[in-house]
């Protein structure tokens, strides 16, 4: 299995607005006139307002916000499904919007690949031919694209459905099909447009976790679309929410649930287990880098680990306290008891790392 080398993704001044004459309506639109005015009074949709983002080469790059916020716009972007009325995007430094027919085509074929919420199967054409199918636009030998369609029905769990039709399997296997196909092609970047939002939360845990495991193992850069917070957590490297077509706050999961932005974000995250979100490291009190000492006994928590994991610990532990360690050993902070449970409860801690 061949694991491609990551592309990034950055995206500059992005503008569109929907709508008869656009570019009309752009000063407003640059001067703030708000979306429901632009609609009522101009006649006029806003979609993106001077998006700007950089997706680094082998992460996870969420977006994700309310319905109509302007998630699944902005990434169609990317691969042109959608023009944008001003702005700029580029792959691996390439302007997309520069690119003519055969240019973009190639682009589409073997660079970005997409999963669709609604999976997007060929209905009339086996498991093994779905997956398959976007080795053949490669143009790609039928013997190879038959070994590689195969390899990868395999490795998401679809071993011995070659044959069947999509209609046959339930949805979380119809999506393991689309993850299938996205994956064969090599392609180095994911597009995944509400992906697993239409799964059984079972289901739909099942395929965040093989994912996760795909992206250990490959490093793709991913453009993940969603509307739900804790899939956004589970997956972001870094989370971009979005509020009537611009970004809100753009960070990783800890800046989002630790220091919102405003009160939107606030409101996103309040009912979030904090537990299962908040990591000691973003939390403790910082000290000084230092040796532990041998044969020491004082309780000590590696700096990644989860309130939730570190809460019993520390509980145990002599005092309610401990040393939260890096990944070398070394001590970088202190933990308390009291700071977790205010953690949880989400109160504004001071001295935070």
């Amino acid at each position: 299995m061949t694991t491609a080398s990551a592309s990034n993704i950055e995206i500059h001044s992005l503008y569109k607005v929907f709508g008869d004459d656009p570019p009309s309506v752009m000063r407003l639109v640059r001067e703030g006139v708000d979306k429901q005015e632009l609609l009522e009074a101009h006649g006029h949709v806003l979609g993106l307002r001077d998006i700007n983002l950089t997706v680094n080469p082998g992460s996870i790059q969420v977006v994700m916000g309310l319905s109509g916020c302007g998630k699944s716009t902005l990434v169609r972007h990317v691969n042109r499904l959608i023009d944008p009325t001003e702005g700029t995007v580029l792959v691996d430094g390439q302007d997309v919007l520069g690119l003519d027919q055969a240019a973009l085509q190639h682009l589409r074929r073997h660079k970005v690949s997409m999963v669709f919420q609604r999976f997007a199967l060929f209905p009339h054409r086996t498991i093994l031919e779905n997956v398959r199918y976007g080795l053949l636009m490669q143009g790609v030998a039928r013997t190879e694209c038959d070994e590689r369609a195969e390899r990868w029905i395999e490795r998401v769990g679809l071993a011995g459905y070659e044959g069947s039709y999509p209609h046959q399997l339930s949805g979380g296997m119809q999506q393991r099909v689309g993850l299938a196909r996205a994956l064969a092609t090599e392609a180095e970047i994911l597009l995944m447009d509400e992906a697993f939002s239409a799964l059984d939360p079972l289901i739909r845990a099942d395929m965040q976790t093989l994912l996760l495991e795909l992206q250990r193992e490959l490093h793709r850069t991913i453009l993940f679309v969603t509307h739900d917070l804790e899939e956004a957590i589970t997956l972001g490297d870094r989370i971009a929410i979005l509020r009537d077509g611009e970004v809100v706050q753009n960070g990783d999961s800890q800046e989002i649930v630790l220091k919102p932005s405003d009160d939107y974000i606030s409101n996103f995250t309040k009912n979030i287990n904090r537990g299962r979100v908040i990591r000691v490291g973003s939390i403790m009190e910082p000290t000084q880098p230092r040796a532990p000492e041998p044969g020491g006994k004082d309780c000590s928590i590696p700096s990644e680990m989860l309130i939730e994991e570190a809460l019993p610990v520390v509980v145990a532990s002599p005092n309610d306290k401990a040393a939260v360690v890096d990944v070398k050993g070394k001590t970088v902070g202190a933990i308390s008891v009291g700071r977790m449970v205010h953690a949880l409860a989400g109160d504004r801690l001071t001295g935070a790392a």
